[in-house]
């Protein structure tokens, strides 16, 4: 089926962002990975070609547009070419709304434009060795002492957590609150008692800098609180948990399209016994499947961008597209890696990295086991 979600606009976009990957990322992107951090120089070269910040007003430097099908461009551009390192979708897509939308006129002038230049690089911190997906569980405080909070506690898992100036910490200020106890407040980069501790090894997205971060009685401003009451926190992160879900999704969907094509590709040139893979009627039916599949989640999804422009995508379709995508993803990707055979299992193949940076999709962003419970709960049961 022809796709229609994009307009012109959004094409001549799409050529600005590939190239940039082909100039700035695609030769690097193999150092990166073994240098598990991509160099903040990178950030600011994208950022002179207005790959961020699209929602930010113009008298920051942002476009003013609210139109998630150019955050959508980049995830797919990133994908196609492999760059799992670079965390942009993270900072387009789930923290703009943050610092767009909960800041204050003084917040706005003083980190808007370096949000929007690639100077200033962001990340949210919710995930706790303890605490992963139950955000009613973290532990980190952040005690009220004058103009100040006090911060203690431990992050982990938290991407963009080495190169990150900005951090959204999630921190209890009345843990006798429960979800009212809650209140998202920006650490930046050089607070006293802010560290950063390992840069994690992962499975995949080797490139991608996913850290532990620690709060050892850090002051904090209270100026740096997002939103104009302590204890909203819970609720400012369930209402942006969608798009960041929704980001997620379009990820998962775009991975899968390119892998099968890639795959395809393998297995018209592929030989075993006398012909090409692609003719035994076993490769046809499952490649026919995925095929099928994956347009289908790709139909679903391109409506739910649609949805969050028009401010109508649900927490409930926001977890369905995230569950479903994400574990077509892995299997997409499993059953083209089987069909590569051996080859498939070496790392010179484009299908082997794609298996190993697909693993964590069903988990981060909320894991499927709560997406399916958030649908679940909907029924009124």
């Amino acid at each position: 089926m022809q796709r229609d979600l994009f307009d012109e606009e959004h094409l001549l976009f799409r050529e600005t962002v590939r190239e940039f990957m082909i100039r700035e990322v695609v030769p690097h992107h193999p150092q990166w990975e073994k240098d598990g951090v991509v160099p903040r120089e990178v950030w600011k070269k994208a950022g002179e070609l207005g790959m961020f910040g699209f929602s930010v007003p113009e008298e920051f430097g942002g476009a003013g547009i609210t139109d998630f099908r150019y955050n959508a461009v980049i995830v797919e551009e990133i994908i196609r070419n492999a760059a799992s390192g670079l965390g942009f979708s993270l900072h387009n897509d789930v923290m703009a709304p943050y610092v767009v939308d909960l800041t204050n006129d003084e917040q706005k002038q003083r980190w808007l434009p370096g949000f929007v230049s690639g100077e200033l690089i962001t990340a949210i911190a919710m995930s706790e060795p303890g605490a992963g997906s139950d955000l009613q569980g973290i532990r980190t405080t952040a005690v009220r002492e004058g103009d100040h909070y006090v911060v203690n506690g431990q992050k982990t898992f938290i991407t963009n957590g080495i190169n990150a100036d900005l951090v959204v910490v999630v921190a209890k200020t009345d843990p006798e609150a429960g979800a009212r106890g809650t209140t998202l407040i920006i650490v930046e980069r050089g607070m006293e008692g802010f560290a950063r501790g390992r840069n994690l090894e992962k499975v995949g997205m080797k490139a991608q800098d996913t850290a532990e971060l620690f709060f050892d009685h850090v002051r904090v401003p209270v100026a740096n609180r997002l939103g104009p009451n302590d204890g909203e926190g819970f609720f400012q992160l369930m209402h942006n948990l969608p798009q960041e879900r929704l980001s997620i999704a379009v990820a998962a969907v775009a991975a899968a399209e390119v892998v099968l094509e890639q795959t395809i590709e393998y297995c018209k040139t592929r030989q075993a016994f006398g012909r090409s893979i692609g003719s035994f009627q076993n490769t046809r039916f499952v490649l026919a499947e995925l095929a099928t599949e994956t347009e289908i989640a790709r139909h679903f999804v391109d409506k739910c961008i649609l949805a969050l422009n028009a401010g109508q995508l649900t927490a409930v379709d926001a977890a369905k597209a995230k569950w479903w995508t994400t574990e077509l993803q892995t299997k997409v990707i499993d059953r083209c890696l089987q069909l590569h055979g051996g080859y498939g299992y070496m790392m010179e193949y484009p299908v082997a990295k794609a298996w190993l940076d697909s693993r964590v999709q069903t988990i981060y962003g909320g894991t499927t086991e709560i997406m399916k419970e958030i649908i679940g709960r909907s029924f009124g049961f």
